[in-house]
């Protein structure tokens, strides 16, 4: 017996998402019509240019999905763009219905994930390096160069929903209490990279 935890088997080669209807509510996107169907709707020029990353966190993602890059829809695939500025953060989050495959292609940044166990897979990534964050467990990354950091990402779903709990659970400061909270730790290692090469003292 054979358990399919993906998005389901596309049943046509393509299903570019229908856009202009929106009153039909299925488990997925509604298809153009085969006549109406061009190369357009297999291209997106979403994530070429950076995130606003003005904001508390000094980080932006981008997410492309079925919804806005057509193509994708049946497919189990979205794409994402992340830009973190020098000492920005993307806070602890989990996508329920994805694992998550990331590509540096600029900067160095620090990145991992937290499994059931809470165990912490920890590493630092440079330019050229490629990740995997599981399916529905949690991970983060913060920019630990000298440079703005940009992050290309693939999930396998074309939704793949995400869940943050440090905004929930700590409100508006919650970047201020969680790197107070491994500041905490001392200079003790986290996979060979110290607190303190992270945060400074």
């Amino acid at each position: 017996m054979t358990i399919d935890l993906g998005d389901g088997d596309n049943l046509y080669d393509v299903c570019p998402t229908d856009t202009t209807n929106h009153n039909i509510f299925i488990n997925g996107y509604p298809c153009k019509n085969t006549a109406d169907i061009i190369a357009s709707d297999f291209k997106s020029s979403l994530l070429n240019e950076p995130g606003d990353t003005d904001n508390f966190y000094r980080s932006s993602t981008i997410l492309a999905t079925a919804a806005e890059f057509p193509g994708l829809n049946t497919l189990g695939l979205s794409v994402a763009r992340t830009d973190i500025e020098v000492d920005g953060t993307v806070m602890p989050h989990a996508h329920p219905r994805a694992s998550e495959m990331i590509f540096v292609r600029a900067g160095v940044v620090v990145v991992g994930f937290v499994d059931s166990n809470n165990n912490v897979f920890q590493t630092s990534l440079n330019e050229g390096d490629v990740f995997l964050f599981p399916r529905g467990l949690l991970h983060f990354c913060f920019n630990a160069g000298f440079e703005d950091a940009t992050i290309f990402s693939v999930m396998n779903s074309q939704n793949p929903g995400m869940a943050s709990i440090s905004g929930a659970m700590f409100g508006s400061n919650a970047k201020e209490v969680i790197v107070e909270k491994l500041k905490s730790q001392g200079m003790r290692e986290l996979n060979g990279i110290s607190t303190f090469e992270l945060f400074g003292e």
